[in-house]
């Protein structure tokens, strides 16, 4: 009887995913990967592995199935990766509480990722990867696509729909 392998993606896949649409049209190795998303080279290649085997890179893995990953976006990560606001902490903002949804929604009930660093009290928001709080600083456009997908993980519908259109503009 042979043994079957069982792969599944992880959340930090989602933020690599990400960080390779910006960094599609640059050249780009594993090593620089990693060190910008502070990941081990290491856990680079195995989220690239992964990404692979569910058919969301091309063969050589240097650019992402904008479509699917879309796909992946919109119905997936939701149900696979939610999140409900947590006790209201110190931190920095995400969802609708960040740009670019700030520009467009109004709420007084912020949601943040918990950081002593953060500008924001609002409602804690685990982030997809532990990182992505250290990440953001250096890369504004991640950061700002990281808070269209936490809108995703815990928006209304309103959030949802416009999270999901503007991620689509962005990503294509």
């Amino acid at each position: 009887m042979s043994k079957k392998i069982f792969i599944s993606m992880k959340p930090q896949d989602i933020v690599v995913l990400l960080k390779l649409v910006n960094e599609e049209n640059r050249s780009w190795n594993q090593i620089s990967l990693a060190k910008s998303l502070f990941m081990s080279q290491s856990e680079i290649s195995e989220s690239l592995s992964r990404s692979k085997y569910a058919r969301l890179l091309f063969e050589k893995g240097k650019r992402v199935v904008r479509k699917s990953f879309l796909d992946l976006l919109q119905y997936g990560v939701p149900y696979i990766y939610p999140q409900q606001p947590g006790a209201v902490v110190r931190g920095i903002p995400t969802a609708h509480s960040a740009s670019p949804l700030v520009d467009h929604i109004q709420s007084n009930e912020h949601y943040v990722w918990p950081s002593a660093k953060g500008s924001m009290r609002g409602h804690s928001i685990q982030p997809l990867f532990g990182p992505v709080v250290q990440v953001v600083e250096l890369d504004p456009q991640l950061y700002e696509l990281l808070a269209l997908v936490d809108a995703l993980r815990v928006g209304r519908a309103r959030e949802k729909n416009l999270a999901i259109e503007l991620l689509k503009q962005r990503i294509g």
